[in-house]
């Protein structure tokens, strides 16, 4: 049975309703519920939804979620409840970041074909929403999960505090090995066994002669086995030893790169060198030419429907382009294909995100209008945690007074001063998080939409890399099989892509104005 609390938050008496509803609540750490400022105000609310609606409420789902516990286990129970009950159909919730943690929590929920109150943006979703108030909250759930990723960086502080100092934060990587430094952090460095036979992996990938397969079985000649059980090293760890920025003496952690402390086994030349050619963007040709090398449009982000490889190009009578599987996998049945095909078919995809200009002043509206909560919400808990420290401090002085006048002992006033000192740094912690919290994110909504509205026309009007920059930020997993690319719309792009069309129609439709503003900007 899930855990549950006796609901105390309306000495009124239910109306008699068949009803049923679950109501579930979430803080993100302790200190919130034991200062009791968030969960009995969210159980307060939908306790009071629940009265005025005539629902009765069966089941209480409560979660406080620390640094240290990850998860939500009641969350979880709560789906269980409402797989096993059928007659439960509803959820209660204060707002759309209440519910959902992440996209995941979305694609859950939404599976269960329930209806969803979020009673403070006074929004309510079902089955039977309109294909807009869905797009509508599919755009909320993107933008609260930006602004709690924003908040919950201090769960992978120590990490990246290592990353910062130049010390490689987890495992090492091949061709490295964990050791305790003389002051006692844990940093890597070379394994005498794999010295020479990593930057031979690179190099013999750079010279053009060789492809993957081939390179995994010289470095397997060469030795290279998994040091604890001596077995051969399968392709794709050579692939990710060859994508590996750690080895040119950098790393990359958490989409940002440091410079390590660590020793280097190859120069970055040589691993740029790599990297473009793993990417398709460099068709090398061998000395007899001059190892000159041209760049083309959509290199390194198509790969073959057939066997899965990437799509090279070449220029075929010197002026035109054609892109052909690498068949690095063996021999390939797709055919060549001119670049003039590819752009057809990429300006297609683009165009399914276009939507009327009526339609994108609503969306900008209903987002900057429920943004204005969670702004509010941002300013009262800087205010809150300013005068918490202030608080703390005035505190410790006092206390450090009653030393010095002998009203306390030492002992006393070092547990004490200590206890309080240690709750003024985590607050401070908690006030720098907030502070330094992305305002900007609706922002960034916005212009995503501008974005999609324009990408049709953006497209047409660029060059080969300005064109490949914008297909990588809305698509991903382009693939070209038998004269047809297929490829799928990065979030949030693919709400706009599978919604767009389903609200212009629903536009035209009698007394849309009135109903679909209202239902989009909330009560």
């Amino acid at each position: 049975m899930p855990k549950t609390s006796k609901r105390q938050h309306s000495t009124s008496a239910p109306k008699p309703s068949s009803r049923k509803a679950v109501v579930y609540a979430r803080v993100s750490s302790k200190e919130q519920d034991r200062e009791g400022f968030s969960i009995p105000a969210q159980m307060k609310l939908l306790a009071e939804f629940a009265y005025d609606n005539e629902y009765k409420i069966v089941e209480e789902f409560i979660d406080v979620e620390t640094a240290k516990t990850d998860g939500r286990k009641q969350f979880g129970e709560m789906i269980g409840y409402l797989r096993r009950h059928p007659s439960v159909r509803t959820v209660l919730v204060e707002k759309t970041d209440r519910l959902y943690r992440n996209l995941k929590d979305w694609v859950t929920v939404d599976e269960l074909d329930i209806e969803i109150h979020l009673v403070k943006e006074g929004v309510s979703l079902s089955r039977d929403s309109r294909s807009s108030e869905k797009f509508m909250h599919g755009i909320k759930v993107l933008m609260a999960k930006n602004y709690i990723d924003n908040l919950s960086e201090e769960v992978r502080k120590g990490m990246l505090e290592k990353a910062t100092q130049g010390l490689w934060p987890s495992a090492a990587p091949m061709g490295y090995v964990n050791v305790i430094a003389p002051d006692g952090k844990r940093i890597i460095e070379v394994d005498p066994k794999y010295a020479e036979i990593i930057p031979k992996i690179f190099q013999w990938y750079a010279t053009g002669n060789y492809n993957l397969r081939e390179v995994g079985t010289l470095a397997r000649g060469a030795g290279l086995v998994f040091r604890r059980t001596n077995s051969f090293v399968p392709l794709g760890t050579i692939a990710r030893i060859l994508r590996n920025r750690v080895y040119t003496g950098e790393f990359e952690w958490l989409g940002r790169v440091y410079q390590g402390k660590h020793q280097p086994l190859i120069d970055k030349d040589l691993w740029y060198l790599v990297q473009d050619i793993l990417d398709g963007k460099l068709i090398r040709k061998l000395p007899k030419a001059g190892g000159s090398v041209r760049e083309f449009a959509f290199t390194g982000m198509i790969t073959c429907g057939h066997c899965g490889c990437a799509l090279t190009a070449e220029v075929k009578k010197q002026k035109y382009i054609y892109y052909h599987c690498t068949a690095n996998k063996g021999k390939c049945p797709e055919k060549y294909v001119r670049e003039e095909r590819l752009v057809t078919q990429f300006a297609g995809l683009l165009q399914k995100l276009r939507f009327d200009d009526e339609v994108y002043d609503l969306v900008v509206k209903a987002l900057k209008s429920s943004h204005a909560v969670e702004r509010d919400e941002h300013t009262q808990a800087i205010t809150r945690l300013t005068a918490e420290i202030a608080r703390l401090v005035h505190r410790v002085d006092q206390v450090y007074v009653d030393k010095l006048d002998g009203k306390i002992t030492e002992d006393h006033y070092t547990r004490i001063s200590n206890q309080w000192k240690e709750e003024r740094r985590r607050c401070e912690d908690d006030l720098i998080r907030f502070q330094e919290a992305n305002h900007t994110y609706m922002d960034d909504g916005v212009a995503l939409l501008t974005l999609a509205r324009d990408a049709h026309k953006i497209f047409e009007a660029q060059d080969g890399p300005n064109r490949r920059m914008l297909l990588n930020f809305v698509l991903s997993n382009c693939s070209w099989k038998a004269g047809t690319l297929t490829a799928d719309f990065r979030e949030p792009f693919n709400l706009l892509e599978e919604n767009s069309g389903q609200i212009s129609q629903e536009k035209s439709e009698p007394g849309y104005d009135d109903a679909e503003k209202k239902n989009w900007l909330g009560n």
